[in-house]
């Protein structure tokens, strides 16, 4: 076909992919709302962000004919007009500021919100995954948790402070047991409140799993009992507790929602099957009140544990951040893509460029980070991968080639319902050995020699 009449025939003009596009230019007191001119006399208008004000913004594009609207992921000032839109019925688009960036000189509200409209109407803007009904629920209960454990985790700073000054160096004799919020360590701190100072009978609330012995820890109690430090020890427990009691209520929510979530895909798919026999793991730290194994294992009939470096919890936060199913993404490269886990291909002239994973802030791609690096100490076929690469490219490269090989399990475990048995480290140098070995012999045929094995060496004494 002749490229010079397919662009007289359209005018060497892009055609519209939405032609009921609007965009919203997200602010904290006012947004800037366009659509096309041709549907409007005043195409672009400004509103107010009170609920009364998002409501005229709706029934304007209503009156427009709008289908489809996009904005930018503006803070959390987006989330109300984006929940009313969507429940009026408008395909939303929330894109990541980075995609739509302005050309030079676009540097108003209303060119903003134009630009936008105008990309949104060729097609040119990706919408960002945001998980939909009470999967969305879920993520936000769990986020709300881990914010107050965070909350919490600096209460123990405080906590530790306060027994330093009065040289009680708690935190130095049972560090193994999640340092002082551990159970030897908050039962001797309410002693001390309750008014208790001799170093002998609070050692004696030593847990016996503590390694430090009753002589040592009472050595580390012996300080002095300032009414300013102990009213410091005293609010930075209260407050740790506040935390914790508040995260217990989030634990209430999270377990109703999954209960729900698995009653609705009970009905769909049938009641699952029991759960296989736990496996032989540590409580975690911080984990949720109720047994969070069992309750993802009746929502997906699939017990993610079995992927080596995935706990309950773990898999519990990637569920509430990437959906139960993964069916917006085709496939697992496309899923890992969009965690940031993905080799990037920058070629020009034929020459790669750089081949480096983007920068990432997404919660669920440093999940499985920390699944790679929790991997990494297990006997198992991942953990021998990771540690042949930590060991020739260093342990941070050694994680971002471990965390997407996690995903695609995680993903084929999800989507396709994949069952992974670990082949264990052993097999994997099995195999890697033999592709190596391979790799020699294919190379020195290329060469015109032929590699032979050594042969076995005697003993001089046994010849």
């Amino acid at each position: 076909m002749n490229p010079k009449r397919s662009k007289s025939r359209n005018g060497g003009k892009m055609q519209m992919v939405p032609p009921d596009a609007a965009a919203i230019d997200v602010g904290a007191t006012m947004h800037m709302a366009a659509v096309r001119a041709d549907r409007a006399p005043e195409p672009v208008r400004s509103f107010g962000t009170f609920t009364a004000d998002l409501h005229r913004l709706v029934d304007w594009f209503t009156e427009c004919g709008v289908e489809t609207v996009v904005m930018e992921s503006t803070s959390v000032y987006w989330i109300p007009i984006f929940e009313l839109l969507d429940a009026r019925g408008f395909n939303v688009f929330l894109v990541n500021a980075r995609d739509a960036k302005p050309v030079p000189g676009r540097k108003t509200d209303v060119s903003d919100a134009q630009w936008l409209q105008r990309l949104h109407s060729f097609g040119l803007l990706r919408a960002s995954f945001r998980p939909k009904g009470q999967i969305a629920e879920l993520r936000a209960y769990v986020r709300q948790r881990e914010r107050l454990l965070e909350y919490a985790a600096s209460h123990i700073q405080h906590m530790q402070k306060a027994l330093t000054e009065m040289n009680l160096q708690l935190h130095h004799v049972v560090t193994d047991i999640t340092d002082i919020t551990g159970a030897t360590g908050l039962r001797i701190i309410r002693a001390i409140l309750a008014g208790e100072r001799d170093p002998e009978a609070l050692a004696c609330l030593r847990h016996y799993s503590c390694h430090s012995s009753a002589e040592t820890i009472a050595k580390a109690l012996t300080g002095s009992y300032r009414a300013e430090h102990l009213f410091a020890l005293e609010q930075a427990l209260a407050l740790y507790d506040a935390y914790h009691e508040k995260a217990s209520a989030c634990d209430a929510r999270i377990e109703a929602v999954l209960k729900e979530l698995s009653f609705h895909r009970g009905h769909r798919h049938g009641s699952a099957p029991r759960v296989s026999r736990r496996r032989n793991r540590t409580d975690q730290a911080n984990a949720p009140a109720f047994d969070v194994r069992e309750a993802l294992f009746a929502l997906l009939g699939k017990d993610l544990t079995a992927i080596d470096g995935l706990g309950p919890y773990l898999s519990l936060k990637l569920i509430a951040e990437c959906g139960d199913e993964l069916s917006s993404w085709p496939s697992a490269k496309h899923f890992t893509s969009w965690l940031g886990l993905a080799l990037s291909n920058k070629v020009s002239g034929g020459k790669m460029l750089s081949s480096r994973t983007r920068r990432s802030d997404g919660r669920a791609a440093a999940l499985l980070r920390l699944a790679a690096v929790t991997v990494g100490r297990t006997d198992t076929a991942l953990g021998a991968f990771y540690r042949r690469l930590s060991a020739r490219i260093g342990k941070a490269k050694a994680v971002t080639a471990t965390a997407p090989k996690i995903a695609v399990l995680f993903y084929n475990a999800l989507r396709y319902g994949m069952d992974y048995v670990d082949p264990g480290a052993s097999s994997y140098e099995t195999r890697y050995r033999t592709r190596v070995v391979n790799n020699l012999h294919r190379r020195a045929k290329a060469f015109g020699f032929v590699l032979q094995p050594l042969e076995p060496k005697v003993d001089a004494a046994v010849s």
